[in-house]
């Protein structure tokens, strides 16, 4: 029997740990499981002969946890607990050996004492409990003298980890103007020690720098402006310093800092203001329309979106020759021509110019207005201008048979200018590679000086120069579209080459091809095509041609009993004609083959030596065959499916067993190979529990007890549902002739108040010795062997440890 420092392993008490679960967890109430033994007393008190009082109290022990605390930084090695078996006598007879997570590293026991020290520093933070095994061997021999017993060492906490601003430095923006109280961000600080034991993990923000314009909630961390009308424009940055303190702030805690970095976003409340109110400029009279002609700027102290200015002429002479843009960039004002400008007509012009702030904030209108204005004067100055045509763009339309020299179109331009100069004029060669075209120098007249043809250029678009003879540097130009007319110069033909093919099992009127034309003419109704047999096969006796009367045409066979031997291969010519003025034609070849096909129509062979190949399988036979062999396939698959399933044992996966095991020994009473388990679920219906309770037997132990359910009152059974439940597996147990004996709860489960074995815990033993006999539990079977070997044949007092 293992004791951890001051009471044994459950195991060998045949499972009164089982009970102790059941009733309630045992309480900590009289030591620390550092290794303090247990009170004496205990056992004697349950030995004696005094009545016993059934009453429950809380446990002060847990078995199988000891507890030290971390970053000690004695010389002497930590003491840690003191594990002891009950076979140990005192001799040095009983060896113990460690095992497990840190054995022989950081923790290590006394083989012949049992003792546990702790011989490296410890610290919670990097592992909070360590699992070990212990083991008494005989020292002679080597053989153990109990199983194996697992427990764990819980490190306990100390302050010696400050807290921590994992996400720092911060970074955060407020809008400026904000009202106190504004929430700007909140900083969160986190302490490594356990926050579950004492306030070492217990934090309190205060702020260090940042005051008077911010403050910060010392529990949560949040940080709020405490100024009122900060303003971004005398100060945009503030770096605020945050202190996190643990042991709530007390004196004594260990602090962290963070630095926050807080931006003052911006807001419109500045209105713009042009920093002068008169701006003159100048323009050429030749500008180009969208030409700029200057910039005004309405300053603005704000940025981004409350900057934004929109520009308007908002009266002025000049407000149909100009306009005005705002640049997205740099938000200044653009004036641009708005239509071509003459010095000889107009020679000035004044523009009334406003900037406004498109984005306005209501609270703050009453610092505006939102808007300014400027005068603009433009002059406009006098150049030497180009040749200007008029109008400003030619289309022509020429059919592609127009002669050579005809004139199609008359070019015009003058000189703007008051000398107005002679004007001579050319064509652009780089717009006219082909020199197709030729203009008059003197007159314009534009005509043809080659052969056109749409189908080769449909479009032709050339560029007419005009040049003043007094100044060859002024140039004028103007596009001229000319678009082709289409004449009928083209016969329709067929698009591809046509080859189709005919059974020999064909009969008279069977459609065995469609063909259609394509004529690369354009007539301005739409193309029509007209099909008919070519005059020299006019009297075909074996096809014949039907217009569709929508372009296309369909080819007939006007027999049957075509013959591959005979003639394999037809040639039908087949005329076709458009509806141009006047009529094209052309004759198109139509390639016929004479094939052997199934009943179907489906080709087998278009070729005479076919007949002399062995016969094969049809397409259908080959699928056939394909789909048998996948069928015998499916099946041979599923037949061994199946027998795999049935060889396979029936296994519990681990994550769909629903039982509660809770301990299991290899000790008499079960021991740790049972497996078997109870199921939980079937407490919430206790009633199917009792039914079919009795139809289960197991197979793989002989009986080995004596039902106690006879000795159980039964008004307990309708006290409350698990105690029913218990009932009737307890039943169930004592009823089946092959019934394991189990160390679990349902087997156990009766000690205490209902039972004739009273309470079977050690806890509440009297304090004295006993002499009374235990003899009768040698009556109540095999599961009590044990108990009767420790109590009814002991010659003295069971060691307490």
């Amino acid at each position: 029997m293992w004791t951890s420092g001051r009471m044994s392993n459950a195991k060998s008490w045949l499972g009164l740990g089982m009970s102790l679960y059941f009733w309630g967890l045992m309480d900590l109430t009289t030591t620390v499981l550092s290794g303090t033994p247990t009170p004496p007393g205990k056992l004697e008190a349950f030995l004696s002969d005094k009545p016993q009082s059934h009453s429950r109290t809380k446990r002060s022990w847990v078995w199988n946890q000891f507890f030290v605390l971390e970053e000690y930084t004695g010389t002497d090695p930590l003491y840690v607990g003191k594990l002891h078996s009950d076979m140990d006598r005192g001799d040095g007879s009983i060896k113990y050996i460690l095992s497990g997570e840190g054995a022989g590293v950081v923790f290590t026991i006394d083989d012949t004492t049992g003792d546990i020290h702790a011989i490296q520093r410890l610290d919670r933070e990097e592992r909070a409990q360590y699992t070990l095994r212990a083991q008494a061997l005989d020292r002679r021999t080597g053989r153990p003298m109990e199983p194996e017993s697992e427990f764990i060492i819980k490190i306990q906490d100390i302050n010696d980890n400050e807290p921590k601003f994992l996400d720092g430095p911060y970074v955060a923006t407020v809008p400026e103007m904000s009202p106190v109280g504004t929430y700007v961000i909140q900083v969160t600080a986190t302490d490594a020690d356990d926050p579950t034991y004492g306030n070492s993990a217990r934090v309190m923000y205060s702020i260090l720098q940042g005051q008077p314009y911010f403050s910060v909630d010392s529990k949560t961390g949040v940080i709020r402006t405490a100024l009122m009308n900060m303003d971004r424009e005398a100060k945009e940055y503030y770096e605020v310093i945050i202190q996190a303190k643990d042991m709530g702030g007390q004196l004594g805690g260990l602090a962290g800092t963070t630095t926050v970095n807080i931006t003052l976003s911006d807001v419109n409340d500045n209105p713009p203001r042009f920093p002068q109110k008169h701006y003159q400029m100048s323009v050429l009279e030749s500008a180009p329309v969208s030409s700029t002609v200057g910039r005004v700027f309405a300053k603005d102290l704000d940025e981004g979106i409350n900057a934004e200015m929109k520009y308007t002429i908002v009266d002025g002479d000049g407000a149909d020759a100009f306009d005005i843009n705002t640049d997205p960039h740099f938000q200044v004002g653009i004036v641009t021509v708005k239509k071509p400008l003459s010095f000889e007509t107009k020679k000035s012009y004044t523009l009334k110019v406003e900037g406004a702030n498109p984005h306005l904030e209501m609270r703050f209108l009453n610092l505006g207005p939102f808007q300014d204005t400027t005068t603009v004067h433009i002059s406009v100055e006098d150049v030497d201008e180009p040749p200007v045509f008029e109008p400003g763009f030619y289309f022509v339309e020429v059919p592609e048979d127009v002669a050579i020299g005809t004139t199609i179109q008359i070019i015009s331009a003058k000189d703007p200018d008051v000398t107005n100069n002679s004007i001579r004029y050319s064509i652009d060669r780089s717009s006219d590679p082909g020199r197709f075209f030729y203009v008059d120098i003197t007159t314009g007249a534009l005509m043809t000086a080659r052969p056109l043809d749409r189908e080769e250029f449909s479009w032709h678009n050339i560029t007419v120069l005009a040049m003043e003879m007094n100044n060859p540097s002024q140039v004028g130009s103007v596009p001229v579209t000319i678009k082709v007319l289409d004449v009928n110069d083209n016969a329709p033909k067929f698009p591809r080459f046509y080859e189709a093919f005919v059974c020999e099992n064909a009969k008279a009127g069977q459609l065995i091809q469609t063909v259609s034309a394509v004529d690369q003419d354009d007539p301005r109704d739409g193309q029509r095509f007209y099909y008919s047999l070519a005059p020299a096969a006019a009297n075909n006796p074996n096809f014949t041609v039907r217009d569709n009367q929508d372009n296309t045409a369909r080819i007939l066979t006007r027999r049957s009993g075509f013959r591959q031997q005979e003639q394999s291969v037809f040639y039908l010519p087949i005329l076709i004609s458009d509806n141009g003025q006047p009529v094209l034609s052309s004759t198109g070849t139509l390639t016929i083959q004479v094939c052997s096909c199934d009943d179907d129509g489906h080709v087998l062979s278009c070729s005479p030596e076919a007949y002399m190949l062995p016969v094969r399988l049809s397409r259908g036979a080959l699928i056939a065959i394909l789909a048998c062999i996948f069928v015998l396939l499916v099946l041979v698959l599923l037949i061994l499916s199946m027998r795999r399933h049935r060889k396979q044992p029936y296994i519990i996966d681990d994550e769909e067993n629903i039982h509660e095991n809770i301990v299991r020994y290899d000790d008499e009473g079960g021991g740790e190979e049972d497996t078997e388990a109870f199921d939980i679920a079937a407490m919430w219906n206790p009633r199917e529990a009792q039914a079919g309770s009795a139809s289960k037997t197991r197979q793989d132990m002989l009986p080995e007890i004596e039902s106690l359910s006879r000795y159980v009152p039964q008004t307990c059974a309708v006290n409350s549902t698990v105690h029913s439940y218990v009932l009737a597996k307890l039943y169930e147990a004592d009823m089946d002739l092959w019934a394991a004996p189990f160390d679990s709860l349902q087997t156990y489960m009766f000690e205490g108040d209902g039972s004739v074995a009273g309470s079977l815990s050690s806890l509440q033993s009297a304090t004295s010795d006993s002499e009374q006999s235990f003899d009768f539990l040698t009556d109540w079977g095999p599961r009590f062997r044990k108990l009767a070997e420790l109590y009814g044949a002991s010659e003295g007092p069971a060691p307490l440890w």
